[in-house]
């Protein structure tokens, strides 16, 4: 009689604990999917094929601030909240790049899925060697720049550019300092004087001296596929004011 009166007290502590525990964790998994939801419907950016989609070559070695200049100007959405760009990064392979400052990004497309785009912004690195020297980037760049209605560099970018051709005959500017060899290896370009020339746009075609200046090349085109109005919201959403007199 004590092991049944036991078990049956047993079997009922059970049944109270399962249905306790059962509750518990019900309304923290909802509290959770809530959070989950609000934060992710607020900040992820679907790719919305309607929309002009902006390409960032990507690379190991590439200047992170020219990839991050460019997203920072594109991605931010109108006044009322709407997205107006599908900003992607594109590698070569699937595999995360390391960036020079030693932070991985994990591309969005590889060459032979990447959709089509209406901007390709071509980066740089402090040792173009590889890049200029690798086809399958070349190739790229050239095969995109078919479709795109504008292709940007940035910095030593420009080599990139002046190895594939398609800039033939077009002003071009790099980093400071680098115009001189950049002209005399790719003679065809119109390699503008980068002590003095920071920003240059002929025809599809924009170029600049990269690193933070590389977001006045993503000004400068936002402003051209948009509005003046819409760059001055981008620049006041960046700051970029307070940037401007920091020494004051």
């Amino acid at each position: 009689m004590r092991n049944i009166g036991f078990t049956i007290i047993m079997v009922f502590i059970t049944l109270i604990g399962c249905k306790t525990d059962k509750s518990k964790p019900e309304n923290q998994n909802n509290r959770e999917k809530e959070i989950k939801s609000d934060t992710l419907t607020k900040h992820l950016k679907p790719f919305k094929k309607e929309l002009p989609t902006i390409g960032l070559l990507m690379y190991n070695g590439v200047l992170q601030s020219e990839v991050i200049a460019t997203s920072d100007v594109f991605a931010k959405p109108t006044e009322d909240e709407k997205q107006i760009f599908n900003v992607i990064t594109i590698a070569e392979t699937e595999n995360p790049i390391i960036t020079e400052e030693g932070i991985k990004i994990v591309p969005d497309y590889t060459f032979e899925n990447c959709p089509e785009l209406e901007a390709l912004f071509v980066p740089s690195a402090y040792d173009m060697y590889a890049q200029v020297h690798n086809d399958n980037i070349i190739n790229f760049i050239r095969e995109k720049n078919k479709e795109t209605k504008y292709t940007v560099s940035n910095c030593a970018g420009a080599q990139l550019i002046g190895k594939s051709g398609i800039a033939d005959g077009h002003k071009i500017v790099t980093w400071i300092g680098g115009g001189e060899e950049l002209q005399k290896t790719y003679p065809e370009l119109k390699v503008q004087n980068d002590s003095l020339v920071t920003y240059v746009k002929d025809g599809k075609f924009l170029s600049s001296n990269g690193n933070l200046a590389s977001y006045i090349s993503a000004l400068n085109l936002v402003e051209i596929m948009t509005s003046a109005e819409h760059r001055k919201f981008v620049e006041s959403y960046l700051y970029l004011d307070r940037l401007k007199n920091w020494e004051e």
